[in-house]
């Protein structure tokens, strides 16, 4: 089984405005609202690829009753604790020159509800996969990461995506596999990142620290994955990148999709890829035709 972590949940409002002038009344041309949080959109890439998960973490309030309505909706079976105040929202603003993202200030969660959620992670088996994505409320501890790989039963294969504080402790833990794009590595590193090999001697740091498998996206033609086999530079096919909102998370779904079905890190890698660009190519989560329509234009080379 698949279980997916969202500390921080959100509706995501999306709203786009042709000709937006700051500072002015703008029309928005279209406008539509989707459960959001990292850990929510690889239960749906998932959910879309035939995959079921369990969706774990906080949600509450009027907001929360909304996320939860959605994902029964869509057929992902969710164990979110529920807390006092509202889930937030998000607003991603996309315009004809950019794309920007308001985050909605987190609600309190309080040290009752962060006891009666780490009870939720007993039913996390040795054979299963566990994504934690996504950012920290300010209530919780740095470290919950860490705590919840903590608790886990050996064996259980854990995928990290998250900045900051709480990726160093979880790091240190030690994961299956971590999936900073290259800013967010070169913020770790403290350090920029100005070509392959930064990324490379980056990903190495990383397995050093406690991450078997590393898979850095560049936001531009290549990604590169490093594991205990080699290090592999993937192809991004080609497209018309309609929005990015979602491709990081659709990467990691499409990682664990090959992975449920048997296949080594290596080879579900070239899945991870055409997740990540399917979401990028269209509006919206990527579907299984999407996804599979561009593995035959998926390359991976070993170095």
């Amino acid at each position: 089984m698949v279980f997916t972590v969202t500390l921080n949940p959100a509706i995501d409002y999306y709203v786009a405005v042709d000709n937006f002038i700051e500072g002015k009344l703008n029309l928005a041309s279209e406008s539509y609202m989707l459960p959001g949080g990292k850990g929510i959109n690889v239960s749906k890439v998932l959910k879309n690829y035939g995959v079921q998960s369990i969706a774990l973490g906080f949600v509450g309030g009027s907001t929360g009753d909304y996320i939860r309505k959605k994902l029964k909706k869509y057929g992902i079976i969710d164990r979110f604790i529920e807390i006092d105040e509202n889930t937030r929202i998000n607003i991603k603003l996309k315009t004809n020159k950019s794309e920007s993202e308001i985050s909605g200030k987190s609600p309190e969660i309080s040290k009752e509800k962060y006891e009666e959620f780490i009870k939720t992670l007993d039913d996390i088996g040795s054979h299963d996969y566990l994504s934690l994505s996504g950012s920290v409320p300010k209530s919780l501890p740095d470290k919950i990461y860490s705590e919840i790989i903590k608790k886990l039963s050996k064996g259980v294969k854990v995928i990290l995506d998250t900045r900051g504080e709480a990726f160093t402790e979880a790091l240190n833990s030690g994961v299956f596999l971590t999936k900073p794009n290259k800013i967010e590595l070169g913020e770790f590193l403290k350090k920029e990142i100005n070509n392959l090999d930064d990324i490379i001697n980056g990903a190495k740091k990383l397995q050093d620290m406690g991450s078997e498998n590393v898979l850095v996206s560049t936001g531009g033609e290549n990604s590169v994955l490093v594991t205990k086999n080699g290090i592999y530079i993937g192809n991004t096919p080609k497209g018309n990148v309609v929005s990015s909102v979602g491709a990081g998370d659709s990467m990691v779904a499409g990682i664990i999709y090959g992975l449920s079905k048997g296949l080594t890190i290596e080879e579900s890698y070239r899945y991870g890829i055409c997740s990540g660009s399917a979401t990028a190519f269209k509006n919206g989560l990527a579907d299984l035709e999407s996804m599979s329509n561009l593995l035959s234009e998926c390359i991976i080379n070993k170095l």
